[in-house]
């Protein structure tokens, strides 16, 4: 073993305490340091929660107070000379509580260039549609954006809703607005195109007009469109429906 001196004075006895003082502080200091830096990093995490933790309150609060738009009632009459069927209303015509109410659909100004209607008329005149023996319903009451939102399980219980209604009201003429309309109350057996259809349905005849939409590629302009609402006018003209 190594003997330790010391000077007269004490210097090593003094510069030996100093530094077993000083390692000893810088241990404790260490320690402090450690133990601060674990709580910060514990407090960290109970403050940054992972995402799915958090509970959405601003998407929930959104959902909760969307509003639900109203179904949008058909127009009918007993025994109406045409029943026309759509698909489903905008969310501008549930919107409104009219049908065909978007901006620049045509159909109305279709139904008086045709012939089918005594004076020019505007969705607002819906309501008026019984009057002139016509009828006006959809074969999905929700409305939707786009129709490909429609699910297939609508689509069923709008074919028992709409076999009712025809049943009921007992019209002289079916006209779909629209093939796809034409196609999802028939079936794969359902034709192609426009014009009349050798389906009864209730006694009624069928006939398909072209859907009015700007979208509609078959069918793209005015003129295009109303050649066929004319041939359902003549067609209404041309016999008996059911008595």
């Amino acid at each position: 073993m190594r003997a330790l001196s010391f000077g007269p004075s004490g210097e090593g006895y003094v510069r030996l305490t100093a530094f077993a003082y000083r390692g000893e502080t810088e241990e404790a200091v260490g320690r402090i340091e450690t133990r601060r830096r674990g709580l910060r990093a514990a407090r960290s995490r109970r403050v940054r929660k992972p995402e799915a933790a958090r509970p959405d309150v601003r998407s929930r609060a959104s959902k909760d107070s969307a509003p639900r738009l109203p179904r949008l009632p058909a127009r009918l009459c007993p025994r109406p000379r045409i029943l026309f069927v759509g698909i489903n209303p905008s969310l501008r015509s549930a919107a409104v509580g009219h049908h065909f109410a978007g901006p620049g659909n045509p159909f109305w100004r279709l139904l008086h260039a045709a012939g089918l209607v005594p004076e020019p008329v505007s969705y607002v005149d819906d309501v008026r549609l019984p009057s002139w023996g016509l009828g006006l319903t959809n074969i999905v009451a929700r409305a939707t954006r786009a129709a490909d939102e429609i699910t297939p399980a609508e689509y069923v219980e709008g074919r028992r809703r709409l076999a009712r209604t025809i049943a009921r009201v007992r019209p002289r003429i079916v006209s779909f607005v629209g093939l796809t309309v034409y196609r999802q109350f028939l079936g794969p057996a359902a034709g192609r195109g426009a014009g009349p259809k050798p389906e009864r349905i209730s006694r009624a005849r069928v006939f398909v007009v072209p859907n009015p939409s700007g979208r509609n590629a078959a069918y793209p302009g005015f003129r295009d469109k109303l050649v066929w609402y004319r041939r359902l006018r003549r067609y209404a003209d041309e016999g008996e429906g059911p008595p």
